[in-house]
This record gives structure tokens, sequence and C-alpha cells, in this order.
């Protein structure tokens, strides 16, 4: 198994202030077993990738239905 990290950056942004677009992004990667992180900018979560890869649709599906208006991923491999 390939251990990786997902970073995920929900628009709008607003400083100290993250709307239900982001909540519903981090709680959806939280409810996935993932370890989250919401730093100041963007939203990670480390796990494996296949899992991570598989997450994708359903992370970016909430994203949008909860208000973003942009979706911007990266994944790494350790």
């Amino acid at each position: 198994m390939t251990s990786a990290s997902l970073e995920v950056l929900v628009e709008p942004f607003k400083e100290d202030s993250p709307g239900p677009h982001v909540m519903a992004v981090f709680e959806r990667l939280s409810q996935s077993g993932f370890v989250v992180d919401m730093g100041p900018f963007s939203t990670t979560a480390s796990g494996e990738l296949d899992e991570l890869v598989a997450s994708l649709g359903d992370v970016v599906a909430a994203g949008f239905a909860a208000g973003a208006t942009s979706i911007q991923t990266r994944i790494e491999t350790a």
C-alpha cells in the first residue's frame, strides 16, 4: 500500500472564517477515516493513495453542494 496526502483548496476563501463549503469538505474527509487538518489556506488529508483517490468524487461533490465556486486538489505520495 502507498501512503499519500491530499491537499484541497476550496473557494471562495475567507480568512479565519471557513464557510459551509470548506466545512463540508473537511467533514467528508473526516468521515472517511483520514487524518485531516484544516490549515489557513487548504485542508489536507493523509491516508492510503487508493482510498484518497476513491474519495475524491464525494469530497468534491460535497464542497460544491455546500456553495464552493472552485475546488483544487493535489495528491502526493509519501
